[in-house]
């Protein structure tokens, strides 16, 4: 009895520890978006009090910077966002349930090729991906959800025939929404920005870098994800669990 619950504390500590070390991050994070710029560098953990408060300044400068309006971005990252988890669920959804019902040779190398493309870095094919998108006119923000279904496609096949009813959506949601380099590849970034090459513009002269402004984008960036997720932690759970397991 006593063995189990020495194991039980140690447990707890050990993982009470791990998720201090993860939720520091995003403490770091919060703390500076509200904290003058010249002090997120020198006094990083320090709470933003006195001299070090900026207030909202930091979201205001960070929204208003530049010639590109911020929520503009906002809605190009949704609209990309819900068109692209939309097409890959819908299209690999059915793709999968065939492949998991129908037992032949051609669906086994279609699965088997589903799952190498999983294994295959982006590096090797991003600029190869960029210029057969801008070729196909697949750069705007209502066409590049195409070039996510295709590269999106292996992963999500993997887990509908692993789980078909459980395939966790919110991941999908969150890769697409917080993706930068694909984004920033295949759209024209004069014309389109989503929020994360937003945020990478944040330069002044001299290529000179508002850590605070840069902060408060980005807890505002986190914060739709934090919110999705704590909605659905359950079902993310739940469906990468029984992916993982009948995959």
């Amino acid at each position: 009895m006593k063995k189990d619950i020495i194991r039980k504390t140690i447990y707890s500590v050990v993982l009470a520890f791990v998720c201090i070390i993860w939720v520091l991050p995003v403490l770091a994070v919060v703390i500076n978006s509200f904290k003058v710029n010249t002090f997120v560098k020198t006094n990083t953990f320090d709470l933003p009090t006195g001299e070090m408060n900026a207030g909202f300044s930091n979201f205001v400068k960070g929204m208003t910077f530049g010639n590109y309006p911020f929520f503009k971005s906002v809605m190009y990252s949704v609209v990309i966002t819900v068109l692209s988890v939309g097409l890959i669920l819908l299209f690999t959804s059915m793709a999968a349930w065939y492949i998991a019902r129908v037992d032949n040779m051609i669906c086994k190398i279609v699965y088997f090729l589903c799952v190498f493309s999983m294994v295959v870095p982006f590096q090797m094919v991003m600029f190869t991906l960029s210029k057969t998108a801008d070729k196909l006119k697949l750069n705007t923000p209502f066409t590049i959800p195409i070039v996510y279904l295709g590269f999106g496609a292996g992963l999500a096949i993997f887990m509908f025939v692993g789980f078909v009813k459980s395939i966790p959506l919110e991941l999908e949601l969150m890769w697409v929404w917080n993706d930068y380099l694909l984004p920033y590849l295949v759209l024209d970034i004069n014309e389109y920005r989503t929020i994360p090459i937003h945020i990478q513009y944040l330069k002044g002269s001299y290529g000179t870098v508002d850590l605070g402004a840069t902060m408060a984008l980005i807890l505002l960036s986190i914060i739709p994800v934090i919110i999705f997720y704590l909605t659905c932690q359950k079902y993310i759970i739940k469906g990468v669990a029984a992916g993982a397991v009948k995959g």
